[in-house]
């Protein structure tokens, strides 16, 4: 691991500690868990679900290699921790409660554009990639 890697590692190891903890409460079937996903209106059985692809996720992220297999990861978890803020804010949670799922969302995101170039689709962003200045084909100058 080099120094320029330390950042990715820092918020995918925390991200992976974060969710994994997670998918194990959903799938293990933790109390407050399932007080919490009852309460949002979620049947029980659908945290057995969540949970088996939270640690499924997790550990295509930590494993080598296999961008493709990242890019689905990262993918499933910004869904499902931007329907968890929804879901508390849409059931009347306080708004430090909604603010949880989108704090890991974040992490998530800045793991996802740390990430080395062994870890990244050829066309995936990232934080050390410029952004393109010219115009797509077919584009216009018209306004």
């Amino acid at each position: 691991m080099t120094s320029r890697n330390l950042p990715y590692w820092i918020t995918t190891g925390l991200f992976c500690a974060v969710v994994g903890f997670s998918g194990f409460a959903h799938f293990t079937h933790v109390e407050f868990v399932v007080e919490s996903m009852t309460e949002l209106g979620y049947p029980v059985y659908f945290m057995t679900i969540i949970g088996a692809w939270k640690l499924l996720g997790t550990a295509a992220l930590l494993t080598p290699r296999q961008p493709l297999l990242k890019e689905w990861a990262y993918a499933g978890f910004a869904f499902n921790l931007a329907g968890a803020a929804a879901s508390h804010a849409f059931s009347g949670d306080p708004v430090g409660v909604v603010a949880r799922p989108a704090i890991i969302l974040a992490i998530g995101a800045a793991s996802y554009l740390l990430r080395p170039a062994d870890r990244r689709l050829p066309s995936s962003p990232s934080l050390g990639s410029a952004p393109s200045t010219a115009p797509a084909s077919g584009a216009t100058s018209q306004g």
